[in-house]
């Protein structure tokens, strides 16, 4: 369930579970009349983190990417050749020095 930009009283009146339920999960929906913001759809509780505070003020958009833990291992380096990671090591000492 993406976050809305806005949404109007209709559309709240017609989908209102789905809009409390974002407010549930910590999103903040705006809510327009006629096309002026009036109000906001937040959570009762004021969210614990501050990662949670700024997504709850529509300041921060959380990934939805995987993680860095569930990436594949790179892939071998073709025969004959030395993996770019050493490649890269190497050409980083020469500048140190």
């Amino acid at each position: 369930m993406s976050e809305p930009e806005s949404i109007g009283i209709r559309e709240l009146r017609q989908h209102a579970s789905r809009y409390v339920a974002m407010a549930k999960q910590g999103k903040r929906v705006p809510v327009t009349e006629r096309g002026r913001l009036v109000a906001y759809l937040v959570p009762a509780e004021e969210p614990n983190s501050k990662l949670d505070r700024l997504a709850a003020a529509g300041q921060l958009h959380r990934g939805t990417g995987m993680g860095f833990a569930d990436l594949l291992p790179p892939p071998p380096a073709p025969p004959g050749s030395r993996p770019l990671s050493e490649v890269l090591q190497e050409m980083r000492d020469e500048e140190r020095y």
